[in-house]
């Protein structure tokens, strides 16, 4: 074979190799992305499964805007909790890796619990870190969550003032976090500055009422005797 069809063989070789090496790259690239891109269809499903029984598990998602990776979750307080008869809304991101990478959730209604922070609503649960797994949803998500105000872990905390309280003075812990509950959790939380209004009004400290009305979880009557008490 004369060299000049040998080097132009040698080139087209080159070329094709060249060609194919870029298309497999290509094909890992698109495959990789679309392994980061949340799967809107299941989170579709999951908005679905989730509002189907809302009066019985106590939990709802729904859209903020058009956006399906963010979202808006609710809990209802648990039965014999602090948390009773409030309503507790949850910031929801998903990532681009959901359902293979956790939600990102955080409490957008103030509570008083060791595993939420006081100040920005973070929350510590295994499960929204390195115990989630594909085969759980936003539901069970927020369930665990409903659970979470029922049964506190205050070894591993996410405050450590809350946490400190819970174990040192459970009592003031139960009376602040349903003080919280009726203020910041409930329809009626208005009537909470009223309250504290009206008991000013009467000459009490302002920083003394709220304190007293805290410790006997936001009942007026309550409230007053023991400020009148001393």
């Amino acid at each position: 074979m004369p060299l000049r069809s040998l080097c132009l063989s040698f080139v087209s070789v080159e070329d094709n190799v060249a060609r194919e090496f870029r298309s497999g790259f290509l094909i890992i690239f698109v495959l990789r992305n679309r392994l980061k891109m949340v799967d809107f269809s299941r989170v579709q499903k999951e908005l679905v499964d989730c509002n189907r029984d809302t009066a019985i598990s106590g939990v709802s998602i729904m859209l903020l805007g058009n956006d399906l990776s963010h979202l808006s979750g609710t809990i209802t307080g648990p039965v014999a909790t602090p948390y009773e008869g409030g309503t507790f809304k949850i910031d929801i991101r998903l990532p681009d890796g959901y359902p293979f990478e956790p939600p990102k959730m955080q409490f957008m209604t103030k509570v008083w619990h060791p595993n939420i922070s006081s100040q920005n609503g973070a929350i510590c649960l295994d499960i929204l870190k390195d115990q989630w797994s594909p085969a759980l949803t936003l539901k069970t998500a927020l369930l665990s969550l409903q659970a979470l105000l029922s049964a506190p872990e205050p070894d591993d905390p996410q405050d450590a003032v809350v946490a400190q309280q819970y174990l040192r003075d459970y009592p003031t812990f139960v009376g602040t976090a349903r003080y919280w509950t009726e203020t910041f959790a409930k329809r009626s939380s208005i009537g909470t500055e009223e309250k504290i209004q009206k008991l000013v009004e009467m000459g009490f400290p302002e920083g003394l009422v709220r304190t007293t009305l805290e410790v006997v979880g936001g009942d007026e009557n309550m409230a007053l005797e023991k400020l009148c008490s001393g």
